[in-house]
């Protein structure tokens, strides 16, 4: 399957258009590979865009999808939920989606998604649950909460999967079903037309099949350039920590990050093993219920005081859990942040970029979470699981991104490769070297 970069360079060859294009994307859209994926396909939209596209343009016509919390003129925002479908439409797109239209990319649909963004798993009573594009066989979750984005560009029907990053939800559903997903300093795009699940956490970002493709995206929702490195990765600092992110690893999981960083060595890469006793605090820090479940219950609160039985109740149950946070525990908590940011700086400080399992898991099979409180027990520690590793990066601020470990046939891996805020472009460069090395191994 090409990448984005490849199909731009064969439009603006003539070696294929975007007409064409298209009509493979929304042929991959209705497959059974994609059932549950797409909570309103635009497909007769998307033959009017990539028909206007031209191939000077960045996404030349080329297939998106949009994570369905994202403003769309004229359509209502669900958010994976049933309770805001007949919310009022939007005014005007999303400036994430803006962006991509403005750069001739054409809009295939939104995509299914955990409700409001509130769990890893990617699992939805309401609309179905995607399943895993890695196993034809077994039934397995997505990851989530940007789900069907994963899907939509792991099966072929977009080139880019528009989704958000709070906790994970970019970096999980990519590393699960063996795509690209990068996770960008929040600060660096818009978040405005996206409905929030923590405010001081969200990030709006995407996935690709490549990293390359990775870098193409973000300029484009960034609005600006990012300066490409072509430094071996023999020239890098890079680092492991040795707690927190490795503990309690699946053992297919284990094998694959230890294969990669052979590869990474054996391609150059000087990599040596850290401490970082900064992340033994986090519990702590989050001891009152963390940014998640304050920001999205403040903003939930009257919604589910008219229609809570409409609500997933694993959404509900966590949401609900904000109501605890008091005003100073808030407060409280901004500041340890911040203290807490300050510290990890200075330990990453020396590297350029810091390597660890994007998961300590793989994917788990769908029925063993599906909806049913006899399986919530194993969901929310399915889920802990999911978001132990990643969250870490939105509680730094930082950015992030998963590409795939080779695994010779297994689930995917991700290999997460990480860093503070705004090493946005040292971590795409590394990715790129880390890619390039892990393929041709």
């Amino acid at each position: 399957m090409h990448d984005l970069h490849a199909t731009r360079l064969a439009l603006r060859a003539g070696r294929t258009d975007a007409r064409a294009e298209i009509e493979h994307a929304i042929a991959a859209a209705g497959s059974p590979a994609c059932a549950h994926v797409f909570t309103r396909p635009m497909f007769d939209q998307a033959r009017e865009d990539a028909g206007r596209a031209r191939p000077e343009q960045p996404l030349a016509g080329l297939a998106f999808s949009a994570k369905d919390l994202f403003d769309i003129e004229g359509q209502a925002t669900p958010a994976g939920s049933k309770v805001l479908a007949h919310a009022p439409a939007a005014k005007a797109d999303a400036p994430a989606v803006a962006r991509l239209r403005a750069a001739g990319a054409a809009l295939v649909g939104r995509t299914n998604m955990t409700e409001f963004a509130f769990s890893g798993v990617g699992v939805n009573p309401h609309h179905g649950t995607p399943a895993n594009a890695s196993d034809a066989a077994t039934p397995r979750i997505p990851g989530g909460s940007s789900s069907g984005a994963a899907i939509s560009v792991a099966t072929g029907a977009a080139f880019i999967g528009l989704g958000s990053d709070t906790g994970g939800s970019i970096r999980i559903p990519a590393a699960l079903n063996g795509i690209v997903g990068f996770k960008s300093t929040a600060r660096l795009v818009p978040a405005d037309g996206a409905l929030p699940l923590s405010t001081t956490l969200d990030t709006v970002c995407a996935m690709t099949r490549s990293v390359r493709d990775a870098v193409i995206a973000h300029e484009v929702l960034a609005a600006r350039g990012v300066t490409r490195g072509n430094a071996p990765l023999a020239a890098y600092r890079l680092a492991v920590p040795t707690n927190v992110f490795l503990d309690g690893l699946e053992p297919p999981v284990a094998a694959a990050f230890d294969g990669a960083l052979v590869r990474l060595r054996t391609a150059g890469a000087r990599v040596e093993e850290i401490s970082l006793p900064p992340l033994a605090d986090l519990p702590s820090i989050n001891a009152t219920g963390g940014f998640s479940a304050a920001e999205a219950y403040a903003w939930h609160r009257l919604l589910l005081e008219r229609s809570a039985a409409g609500y997933d109740p694993r959404v509900a149950r966590r949401i609900v859990n904000g109501a605890h946070m008091k005003a100073h525990e808030y407060i409280e908590l901004v500041h340890a942040r911040r203290a807490w940011i300050e510290r990890m700086e200075g330990l990453l400080s020396p590297f350029d970029a810091l390597l660890s399992p994007t998961l300590p898991i793989t994917a788990p099979t769908i029925a063993s979470v599906a909806p049913g409180a006899e399986r919530d027990d194993e969901f929310f520690r399915i889920n802990g699981l999911l978001l132990r590793n990643p969250s870490i990066i939105n509680m730094l601020d930082g950015c992030a991104i998963s590409i795939p470990c080779p695994v010779g046939g297994g689930l995917p891996v991700g290999l997460m490769i990480w860093h503070a805020a705004l090493h946005d472009d040292a971590v795409l460069a590394i990715a790129a070297q880390a890619e390039q090395a892990l393929q041709a191994a």
